[in-house]
This record gives C-alpha cells, sequence and structure tokens, in this order.
C-alpha cells in the first residue's frame, strides 16, 4: 500500500519560490551583462585602413606605383577599390550592418547606427559621382551598366529589414563595384571608364563642401553655449562664400535637441571615417591633376584635418562643456576640424577651376 505523500509545508513552498526567482533573476542579469559587453564590442569604430594595401589586395600590385607618393597605373583603382572596402566595412564589421536591427543589442546601439549612416551617405554621394561624372567623357557618353546597378542599390533605404533586406542591396551593390573595378582593369567593357579630369574632381568636390558645411552646422547648433557657437560661426565665415550665406543660415539655425547630440556627432564621424578614406585615394589617382593645379598642400590639408576628426575618442559619452570649463565639448572639436577641411576643399575647388 502506497504512503500518502505530505503536503508540502508553507516554509517548503516559500523557499522553491524564492529558489525559482533567484535563478530566473541571475539569468536575467546574466543575458543583460552579455547584451551590453557585445553591444560595447560592436559599438567600437573600425581602424582606418590602409588605401594603398588595399588596392594591391584588390587590384594587385602591378595596380600601384610603391613609393612615399603612390600614384595608379590604372586611373580609378584607388577610387574604386576604396569605395569597395568602405561599403564592405559596413557589412562585415563587428554586428555586421546595424542601422536596420530589429533585436537586441543592435535596436539599441544607437551610436553606431548613425556612424553607419554617416558613412553609407559618403558611399552613395562617390558612387554617384562614379556613375555621373569619373566614368563619363561628356554627356553624351554611355553610361556604364554596373555603376547604374550600384548607385540603385545603395540608395536602397537603410531601414529595410524583411526581404529584401538593407544588407542584400549592399552586398549587391559591392558585387556591381567589384564588376566594374575588373572592367576597368582589363578594359573589356568601353564603358568601363574613369577619367581623372579636373572638372570631374570638381563637380565631387562641390558636393563633399555642401556635405561638410550641413554637417558643421549641425554640430554647433549641439553647443548649449551661445559664445561658443558665435565664435564657431565668426570662424567659418573667413571666407566670401561663408559670409554670402550666412545670414540665412543664422535664421534657419535650430538648436539639436540634447537627445539628438550624440546622433550628429556619430553620424558626422561616420561621413569623415569614410571621406578621409576617399580624400586619400583621390590623392593617388589624381596626383598629376593636382601637380599641375599646385593643389598637393589644399589636399594635405584636408586628409591631415579629417585624420584628426576621427581619432578615437576615450570618452564613453559625447560631452557637451561651455567656454574653458571641466567638461570638453565633443561637438565643437569636430566641428572645427571638420570646418578646416570644408575650407580647405573650397580652396582645392578653386584652384582646379582656375589654377
Amino acid at each position: 500500500m502506497n504512503e500518502e505523500r505530505a503536503p508540502e509545508t508553507p516554509a517548503a513552498s516559500d523557499k522553491k519560490g524564492g529558489a525559482l526567482r533567484s535563478t530566473l533573476l541571475t539569468v536575467v542579469i546574466l543575458a543583460a551583462m552579455a547584451i551590453f559587453g557585445l553591444g560595447l564590442y560592436w559599438s567600437v569604430q573600425p581602424q582606418p585602413f590602409s588605401v594603398t594595401e588595399n588596392v594591391v589586395e584588390l587590384a594587385g600590385a602591378d595596380a600601384i606605383s610603391e613609393g612615399d607618393d603612390p600614384s595608379s597605373a590604372v586611373p580609378g583603382v584607388a577610387v574604386v577599390s576604396t569605395i569597395i572596402r568602405v561599403a564592405s566595412t559596413l557589412l562585415d564589421k563587428p554586428g555586421g550592418f546595424l542601422h536596420n536591427d530589429m533585436t537586441p543589442p543592435g535596436v539599441i546601439i544607437d551610436n553606431m547606427s548613425n556612424w553607419e549612416y554617416g558613412v553609407l551617405t559618403e558611399v552613395r554621394d562617390s558612387v554617384r559621382s562614379l556613375r555621373n561624372d569619373f566614368s563619363r567623357s561628356q554627356t553624351q557618353s554611355i553610361e556604364n551598366q554596373s555603376l547604374q546597378k550600384a548607385d540603385s542599390d545603395f540608395n536602397f533605404s537603410a531601414e529595410a529589414w524583411l526581404i529584401p533586406s538593407a544588407e542584400e542591396m549592399y552586398k549587391d551593390g559591392v558585387s556591381m563595384l567589384n564588376q566594374y573595378l575588373a572592367d576597368l582593369k582589363s578594359g573589356r567593357d568601353p564603358s568601363a571608364r574613369f577619367y581623372t579630369r579636373a572638372d570631374n574632381l570638381r563637380a565631387y568636390l562641390q558636393v563633399v563642401e555642401k556635405r561638410l558645411g550641413s554637417y558643421g552646422q549641425r554640430l554647433a547648433a549641439s553647443v548649449g553655449d551661445p559664445e561658443l557657437t558665435a565664435a564657431f560661426d565668426t570662424r567659418a565665415q573667413q571666407s566670401p562664400e561663408a559670409e554670402a550665406t550666412s545670414s540665412a543660415q543664422q535664421l534657419g539655425a535650430e538648436a539639436t535637441p540634447w537627445t539628438e547630440i550624440d546622433d550628429v556627432f556619430y553620424e558626422a564621424r561616420g561621413y569623415s571615417w569614410a571621406l578621409y578614406h576617399m580624400m586619400t585615394a583621390i590623392q593617388i589617382d589624381f596626383r598629376d591633376v593636382l601637380k599641375q593645379k599646385n593643389a598637393e598642400v589644399s589636399m594635405h590639408q584636408i586628409i591631415r584635418d579629417l585624420e584628426m576628426a576621427i581619432v578615437r575618442k576615450y570618452s564613453p559619452m559625447v560631452l557637451n562643456g561651455h567656454g574653458f570649463g571641466v567638461l570638453a565639448n565633443h561637438s565643437l572639436v569636430l566641428a572645427s576640424y571638420l570646418g578646416r577641411a570644408n575650407a580647405a576643399v573650397i580652396d582645392l575647388r578653386v584652384l582646379l577651376e582656375r589654377g
């Protein structure tokens, strides 16, 4: 005859319930720590890469000359290889492309998401310039189909996460650029050309100076101290072109909400990171043009200021200090470097036009 099981006492029941709650709490804490740690790792900005080594890797050692002042044996290989590497970094860095993530930790990492969008903005500008300017000898020339497809792919919405996802479209865009690079080297496709002319570069620089000017204004609008903002605006108005539009910009400028200060900062950092590599590649492909126009100094200044704009930030958060206070003002520091780079871009464009 089976013995009847004695009912659990309230004390034993409470003990089991407490153990279960403790186990669940431990699991939740460990999961939160894992997500937090993974988020920190994914939020680290990728290190700058060597443009010359990247050209050798993608186009071969014969595509670029060695030395302190390398130049491309095939016009355009440095620019195209750099765009491919920058776009691939968006997809292959730790965590992959996070801008369209719907699950943690990607969905809560807004700093890296904004950094990615800044990089993507420069990739889109570069591919559009490849399609409309660098690969065209004149307005009636035939458009390269690979660049046409790549331009369409990279302009796909960065928010898309379902079929087709943004990653799928951007991977296809990278494939199209690789196809264009192969045709550029082999010469098989008559439409796969790259013309290193001053007017082509000038058209691209017009886009760059507008981007840098926009980011500079948005960063300055993030500054909480009106005196610092006024000082920055005074520096930005040194050129005649800036003076002509300063009043309109001040009328239309609005202070950046404090919740968006870090968003603007990281987006500008991402754009600067991509533009730094692009300008280094342009220096290689357009070396002869820059020498003829005596524009090498301006190009060096652009690259130097962009390099300083993307140095590692050790502070875990974007600080928005006032004047000579205890805390730094990261937005204003970045705006200063981008303002200097923008002034050099304007000088370079003028030299290409008149030099």
